[in-house]
Parts: structure tokens; sequence; C-alpha cells
């Protein structure tokens, strides 16, 4: 397929204004030496050249897409239209206050709705993605330790199957990164957790259920020890989807967490965003919070506030898309968790068979395939049958994550897919595990039916062409 450059023809272009014919008159402001690179395509084939680009993208539009930890569900229509609303999309943030008391008082009801959702008394919408929402909790954790005099706790315990952004986030809000390890069971190993609590335990992040799909039966213990060694818990809202409206974080000893508006409440997730983090907070924590804060009506900058985390309110629209998926469940939003860990759980059993499951038990809403014992036997690995799968229309599940999982593939069937969706990707599995014993080959040569073949990954993400060289011969 050409690029649009490569398809570009001098002088070809898509207005139908007669010349300037009089003189034109350009202000005094820096002007660029040279015309700048722009395609001259007509209108018609600008039109195909994009249609043709997106028939090769794949999204929750196109098909399974089972991307595990990413949570990667059907975004309803409904949520497009009301954020599409001219009262909303042609908000301006330096608008007068009064002009725009519709816009707070959506975001005054979605606090409420995420403070019951969490058990938590307060949320900043400032973030604008779920590691920015990390980052934001965990800078609430250190003003409130710095803010008691308590300087020397300088350590966070990160579970060894913790998301990556976690120690990212711990490091960037100034911490050291502290590895608990996890038992048999896929869990947190309570003797080294309790090894490693002491007086520079600041807190402890954790995603409940975690990385391997699974809810730690010890949660209580867990946040109960690390409140007792004087440290904060931290809980990563990236699979809030799997408990939500059945488990608050607060209920369970949390004190800060993040959400994924473009996770859990159905907004668009991928492509570089919009997304939305917003990080809910107990009270103790409220004196911290970043940007402004509702007070007596008013908006305020908090006590001894963080600071801005982004510029005004955050991304708003992605907010009236959560906003509107939250009216439309309603008081159903339990069901969400209860068919997203169905789905899961189904997908499990189906492939339990064949596929070696990494911790075989009821999981929650994900579940992770251990493909080594079969790559020893074939040298058929995870990544190959991450890229058979693209054979069948199927997006691949995360693959070599988490990292406790040799050979892992992290299976996420979300709530919004049918069960003839899940019985079909059942059967490319299965196909494919026939295949890796039968035509090995097939599988390591795969996909065989995309418009591109399989890349030098490594190169590829090494030695990427982003850009067009244009010839600078004028």
């Amino acid at each position: 397929m050409k690029l649009i450059f490569e398809k570009s023809i001098p002088g070809r272009g898509q207005d139908i204004f007669p010349a300037c014919d009089v003189p034109v008159k350009m202000p005094a402001a820096p002007l660029r030496e040279k015309k700048a690179h722009l395609p001259e395509i007509s209108e018609n084939e600008m039109g195909r050249h994009y249609t043709a680009l997106a028939k090769r993208a794949h999204g929750v539009n196109d098909g399974f897409y089972p991307l595990g930890s990413c949570t990667m569900k059907h975004n309803p229509r409904i949520n497009e239209k009301m954020a599409n609303l001219p009262g909303f999309a042609k908000l301006h943030p330096l608008q007068p206050a009064e002009t725009v008391q519709g816009a707070n008082e959506l975001i005054a009801d979605l606090e409420k709705m995420l403070c019951e959702i969490t058990g938590m008394d307060g949320v900043t919408f400032q973030p604008a993605a779920g590691a920015h929402g990390e980052f934001t909790g965990l800078l609430l954790i250190k003003a409130y330790h710095t803010d008691r005099g308590d300087t020397e706790r300088t350590e966070i315990l990160v579970p060894d199957a913790a998301h990556g952004t976690n120690p990212a986030s711990a490091t960037m809000a100034g911490y050291k990164t502290v590895v608990i390890k996890s038992n048999e069971n896929g869990t947190v190993d309570l003797d080294d957790l309790k090894a490693h609590l002491g007086p520079k335990t600041a807190g402890l992040m954790l995603t409940n259920p975690n990385t391997v799909g699974l809810f730690d039966p010890n949660i209580m213990e867990i946040t109960r020890l690390v409140h007792e060694a004087g440290g904060l818990c931290y809980y990563d809202g990236a699979n809030l989807n799997a408990v939500i409206g059945i488990v608050r974080p607060a209920d369970i000893g949390f004190d800060v967490i993040h959400m994924n508006l473009h996770k859990t409440f159905s907004t668009p997730h991928g492509g570089g965003g919009p997304g939305s983090g917003p990080c809910a907070y107990k009270d103790f924590l409220a004196p911290f919070a970043p940007g402004l804060v509702c007070k007596d009506g008013k908006y305020v900058r908090a006590e001894k506030s963080i600071g801005n985390m982004t510029g005004f309110y955050g991304n708003f629209l992605v907010m009236v898309k959560a906003y509107a998926y939250l009216l439309t469940i309603g008081k159903d939003v339990h069901t969400i968790a209860e068919n997203a860990v169905l789905n899961a759980n189904y997908m499990q059993e189906k492939l339990k068979d064949l596929y070696p499951i990494a911790f075989d038990t009821t999981c929650m809403h994900e579940f992770v395939i251990g493909l080594d014992p079969i790559y020893r036997k074939t040298h058929v690995s995870a990544l190959d049958v991450a890229k058979a799968l693209l054979d069948y229309g199927i997006h691949p599940p995360t693959i070599y994550f988490p990292l406790i999982v040799h050979e892992a593939l992290m299976i996420e069937p979300t709530e919004t897919e049918t069960k003839e969706t899940l019985d079909e990707a059942i059967t490319a599995f299965r196909e494919i595990y026939d295949r890796i014993f039968n035509a090995p080959e097939s599988v390591q040569m795969a996909p065989q039916t995309t418009p591109v073949l399989r890349l030098d990954d490594t190169k590829a993400a090494r030695e990427p062409h982003l850009r067009y060289e244009f010839c600078d011969c004028e």
C-alpha cells in the first residue's frame, strides 16, 4: 500500500476556489523558509486512502480483542453521542464559571458515583491516563508522610506480578521499589511481605485481582500489615472491571486508587488516548489533592495541594462518556464483573485440557496460559501462537506478561463478548494447538493472511521507519 505522500501529484488538490486576484499581504510573524510538505491529492483519493488504512487496523469494532490486563471492551455508541452534544463538545476551559454549571454538575455527579463504587471520599479527575493516576496517588502518599515529618519512609512495596507501570511510577515519585515475591498460588507471599515491611515502608502498590487474574484471599491481612507498619495502601484499578459493584477497594483496606475510565467505564482505549485515570482517595488525603476541589459550591485549591497534574480538569469528554455509561448501567453495575468473570472462566475451562494454565483455579476476569512446557517440546513460542491468532481475525492476547509466568499468554475475554464469539476463539486456540504438534512450522511462520506478514520484531522496535523522506530538490 502506498503512503499518501507517494500518491501525491503536484498541482492536484481539493479546493474549487479561483486563484487569488488581489495582492497577498502576509503578517510580520515568522514564516517558514520552505513550503510545507503536504500531500497534493483529490478528496476522493484521500477518502479511499484513509478508508483502506482503517480496514488494516484491528479494534474492538472489528473482532475479538482479548488483550489481557487491558479490558478492551465495547464502547457504547450512546457514550459518543453524549460527548458530541454541543454543550459539552464546544466547551472551553477558560469560559466564565457561570456558563459551565452543567459540566461542573456532571463532574460532581461522576465523583459521587466513583466514590460509591470505590468506597473512597474524594476524586481528582486531573490524571490523563492510568500511569498518570498511579503517579498522582503516590504523590498523595508522599505528601501525607512528608506533612507528618515521616521522611524516612522511602520504599514502595510492589509484588513481582505487578503492572510494569507500578515500579516506574514509584521511581518517578522518588521512591525506591522493593519487590515482593508471589507464592506458589500466584498471590502475595505473606512471609516475604512481612520481611520487607518496616520503618522505611511508605506504602504498597497492589492490583487485586492481580495480573494472573486471581483475587488474593489474604487481602485483608495484607492491608492490615502495611497499615501496622505505618504505610499506606495503593490500589491499582486496572483490574477493577473484575470486582466493580461487588468489592469496594476502600472496604478491604485501601487508601487511594486510580481508575481507568478507558477500561472499566467503556470509553475508547488504545491508540494513544485520550485516556482518563482519575485518582480517588480517603478523607485524610484530601488536603493534598491536586488541582481544584469543590468546597461549599466553589472550586478552590486544596490546603496543601501537590499542585496541578495536568491543565484544568483533565479529559472532560472522556468523563462524559463514563458518566453516560454508568447512567445506562445503573444499579446493575455488578453484572459487569459477574459476566467478565464468567467469560474468563468459560474460556479457561474449555482450554485447560490442552493448554497449561499457569494457576489452575477459578480465575477472575482473565487467565494466564504458561506455554513453557509446550515450547520446550516443540519450539513453538507464545509469540508464535499470538501471531497465528491473527490469521483467525483475533487480536492476540498479551504475551510474556506477567514475568513470573514463562511463555505467558494473558487472555481477558470481557463481559461484552458473546458465547458464540468465545466459542469461535476457543476453536481457533484448539486448532492452533493441533498445528503446534502436527505442523509446527505453520505456526512459527504465521501470520499468512494479514496485509503484512511476519516482521522482524526486534528490528521493527529498534529501527522503525516512521518518517517519509522527502526530496528537497526544488
